[in-house]
């Protein structure tokens, strides 16, 4: 018997295997380029999108530093001109104007008269005021020679103490009776001196509400003249609180109107009210200009301009860097961390497009202008590449 031949399986070639292997690394190294490339764009573009995210919860500021200066007091305040002295004209006595000898711009002294009144109604009341007068003093002599009698027959035991007695009364009651009556003449004398009317002191005729023939009433309340002294003339004028403390009596001020121009005019301080006006914050000061020729009417709107004095060192900010919310007048101050600071401030004059700064900022500081209505305190912002810090003002 013929043995049988063994047999075996041939093994994998060596060749195969390496290109087994090959394809699926291939395969895989494809695998991780497709995600990669899906995933990286998208990871990419996260990362993008967090970073715009942040950058637009960051708000861009401009600031400013608020510029130092001192506060201008030749800066133009507001003045009222007033008379030194002026005084409405009434009559005393009842009538009808005889003739006026002033009128509207006359220049009259003291004692002057002005005008005269035809008083025939009181003339009347002084001749029965006399009348009366004379018979009470014809009863006070019969009282007397009376009392003088009686106190004569009481000696003698004629009329008894009581009849005496009453006609020592009536002597004293007619004596009564006759000074009341010599009162009320020399009341009615007095208001006729008032048929002439009288300048009370030197001045200009501003007023005239009369003319002849018009019937005046005593104590009607209409003025037939007005009367102004006008040199000097008294200034008044209102200074803001900030400055009240650099205007003194005897300073100098010069001032400028409008109806007059090119000219400039020299008043001196002569007193203020001492007390700061709690509506408007401000201190009203009085002036004393000299007028000898009439140059400045009373009632001319002026400006006051306080020259020779330097007022205290402030801050000028411009105003487009105010907050004004319910907690008072505030701004926006960016610290070193860029974090916002929200400071309350107290102001001084508004100049319009800038104001002042009393207290609640340094000249450092860095104020936000245009700061938005939502901006809070501890809010993150960030300069903008552009901005500098630019004056206050």
């Amino acid at each position: 018997m013929n043995p049988i031949p063994s047999t075996s399986v041939p093994s994998t070639p060596p060749v195969a295997a390496v290109n087994l292997r090959r394809t699926l690394g291939i395969i895989c190294v494809l695998i991780v380029i497709g995600l990669a490339i899906g995933f990286v764009p998208r990871w990419l573009a996260r990362r993008q999108l967090v970073a715009e995210t942040q950058a637009d919860g960051v708000t861009l500021v401009t600031v400013v530093s608020p510029a130092p200066t001192t506060a201008d007091l030749g800066a133009a305040i507001p003045a009222e001109v007033q008379a030194f002295v002026e005084a409405p004209i009434y009559a005393r006595a009842s009538g009808y104007l005889k003739n006026w000898y002033s009128d509207l711009g006359d220049h009259v002294t003291n004692g002057q008269v002005l005008a005269e009144i035809v008083t025939p109604e009181l003339d009347e009341q002084l001749d029965q005021a006399r009348a009366e007068l004379a018979q009470n003093l014809a009863a006070l002599n019969l009282a007397q020679v009376t009392a003088s009698r009686w106190a004569e027959l009481l000696k003698t035991a004629s009329v008894s103490e009581q009849e005496a007695a009453e006609k020592d009364a009536d002597l004293a009651l007619k004596k009564a009776v006759v000074a009341a009556s010599q009162a009320n003449l020399n009341r009615l004398q007095a208001l006729k001196n008032f048929d002439r009317v009288t300048a009370p002191f030197d001045g200009v005729i501003t007023v005239r509400n009369t003319d002849i023939g018009q019937l005046i009433t005593a104590d009607s309340g209409r003025e037939l003249f007005r009367l102004a002294q006008t040199d000097p003339l008294r200034v008044y004028v209102r200074v803001p609180q900030t400055l009240v403390h650099t205007v003194t009596p005897g300073q100098t001020a010069e001032m400028v109107f409008q109806d007059i121009p090119g000219r400039k005019f020299t008043a001196v301080v002569t007193r203020t009210a001492g007390a700061v006006d709690a509506t408007s914050r401000t201190l009203e000061v009085e002036l004393q200009l000299k007028n000898p020729k009439g140059d400045i009417f009373a009632g001319s709107y002026a400006q006051v301009r306080f020259t020779d004095t330097a007022g205290p060192s402030v801050l000028e900010l411009s105003d487009n860097a105010l907050i004004t919310r319910a907690q008072g007048v505030q701004v926006a101050v960016v610290g070193a961390d860029n974090q916002v600071q929200l400071r309350n401030i107290v102001l001084g004059r508004d100049f319009g497009s800038y104001v002042e700064v009393l207290s609640g900022l340094t000249a450092a500081d860095k104020v936000i202008v245009n700061p938005a209505d939502a901006i809070s305190d501890g809010m993150t912002v960030q300069l903008a590449p552009s901005a500098e810090t630019t004056p206050g003002k």
